[in-house]
């Protein structure tokens, strides 16, 4: 079993920066990607960003490449969603997951993820 906890989301203006944190508990080691998600009111859960935390590859959805960056610090078994450039669209409940998978490998598919934090509110005004 693994423990997702988020934070560090809110209100923030559009251009404005947030860092959101994810911090795992319980069985950890070095074989699964851990990913970054979204989900608006009324649309579908969206991949955002994932990294493995092994050899720490890093992937990005087209529409926050460049503007978001994830990284991790394996000594505190935490990942972390630097976001820039916020837009009103970036709005969404932000969602940190845990999938077993190859070391080295990350996943990109909701459906591939095995745990799932509760989730933080991002909310970009205009």
């Amino acid at each position: 079993q693994v423990q997702l906890v988020e934070s560090g989301g809110g209100l923030v203006q559009a251009g404005g920066s947030l860092r959101l944190s994810c911090v795992a508990s319980g069985r950890t080691d070095s074989s699964y990607s851990m990913g970054w998600f979204r989900q608006a009111p009324g649309k579908e859960r969206e991949f955002v960003a994932a990294i493995s935390w092994f050899g720490g590859r890093t992937t990005y959805a087209d529409s926050v490449k460049i503007r978001f960056a994830i990284s991790k610090d394996n000594v505190k078994n935490t990942i972390y969603l630097q976001m820039h450039s916020l837009k009103p669209e970036d709005t969404a409940v932000y969602y940190c997951a845990v999938a077993w998978t190859v070391a080295g490998v990350t996943k990109t598919s909701p459906n591939d993820y095995d745990y799932w934090g509760q989730g933080t509110q991002v909310t970009v005004s205009s």
